[in-house]
């Protein structure tokens, strides 16, 4: 038997999550049918619903443990998917040239199906050596919501946490931190024919958008690269006849170390100028993992990736969250799908890439 038949149960768990439309919420669905697997293999599972339709999933196998040697975590939840712009259907499943298609087949639910069936695979071939903790999450694509609402009491501490991301299967160390600010201007209305009467917010904030746009001077880290500043929205006015009298941005800051939170927001205000208001609607840490605490681990899930130099990445993850409820591990991003992939139309992820992943993550908890 080859590996792609050792691991068929991750294709067929992945095909089956994929089908489930998770897009932008609705993911109970989709951690009961997690919960259900893990469930039927002796796994101990907790699912929680503290926002009606949304469900976290956290699972444990092995004896009680003060710390779980390994934990894998993953989103449920996907960005949407306009079918008009497809040439396949969202939502299928389908196989098609040694690749799964379909929103979130690499971000992330072919990685999330890695995780579990290599955790069930482990469990029944070593039940007396495996001591492994999943967390699967909902609202990840929106800030890390499903995170933030775990139950504190339902997580074991944990020297390493796995995030099962799209990295093509690279070993990454963590990644840059994320601060969204919503920046708003506010003006005078006036009758759209005497504009000279009121003073026009669009005006003023469009201006600083424009500054910020152009500024190309952000600190760079010598690990996780140039911060990064992006105008993402942009809302005002009512109609032509009236002067504004708000508007506002919002703003996505990548920070990274030595430019985090307080370094951005006065930065931000300097190119925004004088009455500008900013107000932080997310922030999140940057991840950073010391090389030397990952070693064994990206050896057993690439072998060799450990002699090359430490990957971070743009994006930000749940171990942001994560992270502080569970004892501070080491973290290692590392999944199949392909980081080119993630978000975009015609989404998908090689089955190739599943089974050299999940034979990793398998390889993982037989060895640590």
């Amino acid at each position: 038997m080859d590996d792609a038949d050792t691991w068929r149960g991750v294709t067929d768990l992945a095909r089956r999550l994929v089908r489930i439309d998770t897009r932008g919420g609705r993911e109970a669905p989709a951690a009961a049918l997690v919960a259900d697997r893990l469930d039927g293999a002796g796994f101990d599972v907790r699912v929680e619903e503290p926002i009606s339709g949304r469900a976290n999933v956290v699972a444990r196998f092995g004896p009680a443990v003060p710390r779980v040697p390994v934990t894998f975590t993953g989103h449920l939840d996907t960005v949407p998917a306009d079918p008009s712009g497809w040439s396949f259907d969202p939502m299928s499943g389908e196989l098609r040239d040694g690749r799964l298609l379909g929103r979130g087949s690499s971000d992330m639910k072919a990685g999330v199906a890695c995780q579990v069936e290599a955790a069930i695979r482990a469990a029944r071939e070593s039940p007396r050596d495996t001591a492994v903790q999943l967390i699967f999450t909902f609202g990840e694509e929106t800030g890390c919501h499903g995170a933030e609402e775990i139950d504190a009491a339902s997580l074991t501490p944990t020297d390493l946490l796995i995030v099962a991301e799209p990295t093509g299967n690279r070993t990454v160390l963590g990644h840059k931190g994320v601060l969204w600010l919503a920046a708003t201007a506010r003006g005078v209305s006036a009758h759209g024919s005497r504009p000279e009467l009121g003073r026009n917010a669009i005006a003023a904030l469009a201006a600083a958008a424009s500054r910020i746009h152009a500024h190309h001077d952000w600190p760079v880290s010598a690990t996780h690269g140039p911060a990064t500043v992006n105008i993402g929205t942009f809302h005002a006015g009512e109609q032509p006849n009236l002067v504004p009298d708000r508007a506002e941005m919002r703003l996505d800051v990548r920070t990274v170390p030595g430019f985090g939170r307080d370094e951005a927001i006065a930065e931000v205000a300097r190119l925004c100028g004088d009455g500008i208001g900013l107000e932080p609607l997310l922030d999140l840490p940057g991840i950073a993992t010391d090389p030397s605490a990952a070693a064994a681990a990206r050896e057993l899930l690439a072998p060799g990736s450990s002699a090359g130099p430490a990957e971070y990445a743009t994006y930000f993850t749940d171990a942001s969250v994560l992270t502080g409820r569970l004892g501070d591990p080491a973290v290692v991003v590392y999944g199949p799908g392909d980081p080119d992939q993630a978000h975009v139309t015609d989404e998908s992820c090689s089955l190739a890439a599943m089974t050299e992943s999940a034979e990793a993550m398998h390889r993982l908890l037989r060895c640590l």
